[in-house]
């Protein structure tokens, strides 16, 4: 009995630790929609090329944290960056300007069979951009709202890629490992915006994160991996069309 009893007692004692470590990773995907979705009909959507936050980040050398623009953190995504941490030692990295066409093209991949909608490709979104009628466009409209009018579109899907940093190490080990970061907006032809993502994500050990670490089959993995995972979750929540089970 007592062995039985100690048994039950660190079962109970692996459980409790393992809801803690779950419900300390945070949530890395997160979604808005307007209350005025339902006043429209989205039958035709154009995917806009992902650009790349231009503005330097500061990284900390010393620990490997680093610290974003304070535009970063005023958007949604501030929930999830970590904070300023102040050290002597710090570098300046950027965005590669290749993330924008990696999250587009996982995009594109999942949105072009979706069902109960037309997705236009980002090329064809991209030949839009440089018409005239971008070139010069009316005073206050976004590209978004240009793209959409140009192909006749319902709306448009715009975004950011706003953090890419690559795993420094391999699969078993790396430090730092992946981060990844970026954020999603359909904008209504008329310029409403009907819906809102965020993903943010810097891959944790076992010990921060068990469950994204079992999600990921308990290796690091690459920053285009994180994406793929990012932009899966986010369009799980997407309004729009039907996904295809594959």
């Amino acid at each position: 009995m007592s062995m039985m009893s100690n048994t039950s007692r660190s079962m109970a004692l692996m459980g409790l630790a393992v809801l803690l470590v779950v419900g300390c990773s945070g949530s890395k995907v997160t979604t808005k929609a307007s209350a005025e979705l339902s006043r429209y009909q989205i039958r035709t959507m154009a995917l806009v090329p992902f650009t790349t936050l231009a503005t330097p980040q500061v990284r900390d050398v010393s620990d490997q944290h680093f610290s974003v623009p304070p535009e970063v953190r005023r958007s949604d995504m501030a929930m999830a960056v970590p904070p300023n941490i102040e050290h002597p030692l710090r570098q300046t990295v950027t965005v590669p300007t290749g993330a924008g066409d990696i999250v587009t093209q996982l995009l594109w991949n999942r949105l072009k069979t979706r069902q109960g909608m037309t997705v236009l490709s980002p090329g064809e979104a991209a030949r839009a951009l440089t018409s005239q009628a971008a070139l010069q466009p009316s005073p206050g409209q976004s590209q978004a709202v240009t793209v959409a009018k140009q192909l006749k579109a319902d709306a448009s899907l715009i975004g950011q890629v706003r953090v890419y940093r690559e795993r420094v190490g391999g699969r078993f080990g790396a430090s730092p490992p992946a981060t990844v970061g970026f954020e999603a907006k359909v904008v209504a032809a008329d310029g409403q915006v009907l819906w809102e993502g965020n993903y943010y994500e810097k891959q944790r050990p076992m010990t921060e994160d068990l469950m994204g670490f079992i999600q990921r089959r308990g290796v690091f993995v690459t920053a285009e991996e994180l994406a793929a995972y990012g932009v899966e979750h986010m369009l799980n929540e997407f309004p729009f069309g039907t996904a295809v089970e594959h």
